[in-house]
């Protein structure tokens, strides 16, 4: 079984629920991951290369999906436009290129770590999920998780995540600190901005962007 993995730090408490899961289950043995970024991790899903992911919303919405997400109620800092005369879309996005051409925003499209980093050091920048929720008062749910089969499991997964509430050891944090050049306070309060439950409001959210493109 192979699983797309976005080592993006939106994703970091699914990590780390997931290294507890798969070291607790018979998953342990078959889970292999494929690394890398939303448009990536779409391909090689579409293809079938990656049996499940959290795969852009652009992309997932003929796909099998649990109630899993990647959701921002308002503000979220990691995606995000630079204003200019010219528009340049982020090839490591799906969702967001398409968010941005819905609400008219020109410029250039930054998700991610590094959008959130630009966002922590300047305020020159249009945050999209606050404007989707400021036009439409609803979430934005930028990723579902999609399966190709194993429903049970990732029903699981699910039930199981959604249940608790991850807190991240402080060595993970501190790499994810490293790694990104982004401090540990910050990614946690960073993380706040985040929901994973595709709640009935999220799924309005859904519906009316579904409806948009």
């Amino acid at each position: 079984m192979v699983f797309g993995k976005i080592e993006y730090l939106n994703l970091l408490p699914f990590h780390v629920f997931m290294k507890r899961f798969t070291s607790s289950s018979q998953q342990k043995m078959s889970m292999q991951y494929y690394r890398g970024v939303p448009a990536q991790v779409n391909k090689k899903f579409t293809s079938r290369r990656v049996d499940a992911a959290f795969i852009s919303s652009v992309s997932a919405k003929k796909y099998r999906h649990v109630g899993l997400g990647i959701i921002a109620k308002a503000e979220v800092q990691s995606v995000i436009v630079v204003p200019s005369a010219n528009n340049e879309a982020d090839c490591e996005s799906a969702s967001s290129n398409v968010l941005a051409n819905i609400l008219h925003i020109k410029g250039k499209v930054l998700i991610g770590d590094k959008a959130l980093k630009y966002a922590l050091s300047s305020c020159e920048y249009i945050d999209l999920a606050e404007e989707w929720h400021r036009k439409y008062n609803l979430p934005f749910v930028f990723a579902l998780l999609c399966f190709h089969k194993d429903v049970k499991l990732y029903r699981s997964i699910e039930k199981q995540f959604l249940k608790q509430k991850i807190k991240i050891p402080q060595y993970i944090l501190e790499k994810a600190s490293q790694r990104t050049k982004i401090d540990k306070k910050e990614i946690n309060n960073y993380l706040n901005y985040i929901s994973y439950r595709l709640d009935s409001k999220a799924k309005l959210g859904l519906k009316k962007f579904y409806s948009l493109t």
